[in-house]
């Protein structure tokens, strides 16, 4: 995968760009100080995924989020930040990102999370799911006792193929069943379908 490091905090965008390089299919095609740098190195090389800080001078993670994601919706952008406080989290996963982790996480770990959202997985840290959870969601009740098992093992961030195991499912008939239950909640990914499920 192709990766950009947009963080403002230059000994943060080099440790990250030394530990994620060793990674034999993470391939770093730019590193930037704001989010202006990131739409501007974004125009010239389209990246897999970015690696996105929220606190920043000029313009910031959230609205560097908002205009890529107008411009660039295929690209995934992950969110690597200190702030876990609801109205950040809020506002990044409404700008559009894709992913939500806080820098507490160690670096080893941030690699296989990049896998997971490149393939398609919506990639949240629990603790920050447990804070965005809605106060109530009735529509949980229509869920079939299948589409609850699938819809807690989205909420744990497992991808089809170990849903499909766990539950001894093939892996299309996961996907017909998120499609339902995506329906049933209202929600567009698997991010938001996380969030309503830990209300349960």
């Amino acid at each position: 995968m192709n990766l950009l490091i947009v963080d403002d905090d230059r000994l943060i965008r080099k440790s990250l760009e030394i530990s994620l390089s060793r990674e034999q299919d993470i391939t770093i095609t730019g590193l930037a100080a704001d989010g202006a740098q990131a739409v501007e190195i974004c125009e010239n090389t389209l990246p897999d995924i970015i690696l996105m800080d929220i606190n920043m001078p000029g313009m910031d993670g959230i609205a560097a989020t908002r205009l890529l994601k107008t411009r660039y919706p295929a690209i995934k952008i992950m969110m690597l930040t200190t702030f876990d406080d609801r109205p950040n989290i809020q506002q990044a996963l409404a700008a559009g990102a894709d992913g939500y982790l806080v820098k507490t996480d160690k670096i080893s770990g941030i690699a296989g999370k990049l896998r997971l959202l490149l393939d398609g997985t919506g990639v949240v840290d629990t603790h920050v799911l447990k804070k965005l959870a809605p106060q109530e969601n009735p529509a949980l009740e229509s869920l079939t006792p299948r589409e609850r098992d699938i819809a807690r093992l989205i909420a744990q961030g497992l991808p089809n193929k170990e849903i499909a195991a766990n539950l001894f499912l093939s892996e299309g008939t996961v996907r017909n069943n998120i499609v339902v239950i995506m329906e049933k909640l209202n929600v567009t990914n698997r991010t938001q379908l996380g969030m309503a499920y830990y209300n349960a």
